[in-house]
């Protein structure tokens, strides 16, 4: 494997605050579907999906984001929730609602593997970034 060089402390201590903030609202909007929040069930089922399956979507939203938030499991966890914000792209394409722009997700999705870009030099030398 390749060495990489050492990341700065800002550099970490970036990517450190920027998953906790990712992390943060990963946890809103998944409690928020768990509890069956006024808000994300019309949010939900404005974009097609059944109120019985919005409770669903929130904890497997909040397992994604416990494996994120565990070290170990970091890499795991950023992927499932590629996959979680992939189909929220794709619903909100679908769906062609003002108010619901698919840019989010994606934008989302790009931080949560900065933060983690950043903080983890295991990714690091698994995809380098060459100058």
């Amino acid at each position: 494997m390749e060495n990489t060089k050492p990341q700065s402390k800002a550099a970490i201590w970036t990517g450190r605050i920027i998953s906790i903030l990712c992390i943060l609202f990963l946890l809103f909007d998944s409690v928020m579907k768990i509890v069956k929040s006024t808000l994300s069930m019309q949010g939900s089922t404005q974009l097609g999906w059944p109120q019985d399956d919005v409770q669903g979507i929130g904890i497997i939203l909040l397992v994604f984001t416990i494996l994120y938030v565990i070290p170990k499991t970091a890499i795991l966890g950023a992927i499932l929730i590629t996959g979680y914000l992939g189909g929220a792209i794709s619903i909100m394409m679908r769906a062609e609602m003002p108010g619901h722009p698919f840019f989010f997700p994606l934008i989302f999705g790009i931080l949560v593997w900065a933060g983690l870009y950043l903080r983890e030099e295991k990714l690091r030398i698994l995809i380098p970034l060459k100058k």
